[in-house]
């Protein structure tokens, strides 16, 4: 959708999810933007507010199935939702420094029901307008298992195959559904890492080529390009070759 004038964003508070929240912000849109933060989703607020948009913001958990849902349905009845970003992720570091289920459940709650609280509410809606775009954040670290990350690379692949498959399904339905894959972007998520970052990226120009390639209505949105071409290559080594690589990846 070129010209979404309605915009529902989950964790707007920081990130990427803040910096798409400055990029669609302009005189004539309506923004609503959820976070777990309300201190930090008050400065996302008050940058986009500047720059002439109307914006409304929840502190919202989108671990709660009900509370998500119905917030959903308050902010589309205010101004009907043209897209849709479930953006909200975690990323909780080593998962052995504690109890690997609970580090996995925990991800998952986030990173994968999280993003179906998010978009199931919203599909109906947009069902009835035979009109929508749905955008799910999931990641380049979503194209295969990582050791270093299972909980969180399994997360992502999880929602980028759900997503790829709705987008064939509600097609006929005149929803738009977008799968977005970032590397390394610099965010209060990354900082934490103390390894180097191939092509690290700011949220800003992150932000940039996520609006365009849902404007554009590109299916699958994987940057930057040389880690897109490190991932693919990886792909396609011999799985004795990649249990080689991949076991040398520094830990989380």
């Amino acid at each position: 959708m070129r010209n979404p004038l309605s915009i529902l964003i989950t964790g707007a508070s920081s990130g990427i999810g803040r910096a798409l929240a400055v990029a669609y912000a302009r005189p004539g849109v309506t923004l609503f933007l959820g976070g777990r933060s309300e201190e930090r989703l008050a400065e996302t607020v008050a940058q986009c507010a500047a720059r002439g948009a109307k914006v409304k913001s929840a502190a919202v958990d989108v671990t709660d199935a009900a509370a998500t849902a119905a917030w959903i349905a308050a902010c589309d009845n205010d101004a009907p939702l043209d897209l849709v970003i479930a953006n909200a992720g975690i990323s909780l570091g080593d998962p052995l420094d504690g109890d690997l289920g609970r580090h996995t459940e925990e991800t998952f709650a986030v990173n994968v029901t999280g993003v179906f609280n998010t978009i199931h509410p919203a599909i109906p809606l947009m069902r009835r307008r035979k009109r929508g775009q749905i955008a799910i954040m999931s990641s380049l670290a979503g194209y295969f298992g990582m050791g270093n990350a299972p909980a969180y690379s399994a997360s992502k692949v999880a929602v980028r195959a759900y997503g790829e498959a709705l987008r064939g399904l509600l097609r006929p339905e005149g929803i738009a559904v977008n799968v977005i894959c970032p590397g390394f972007i610099r965010s209060p998520m990354t900082a934490r890492n103390d390894f180097p970052m191939p092509f690290l990226m700011t949220a800003d120009k992150a932000a940039e080529i996520i609006r365009k390639g849902l404007a554009a209505n590109r299916g699958r949105i994987a940057f930057p390009f040389p880690m897109l071409a490190m991932v693919r290559f990886l792909q396609m080594l011999p799985a004795s070759w990649l249990d080689f690589v991949l076991a040398r990846l520094p830990a989380k």
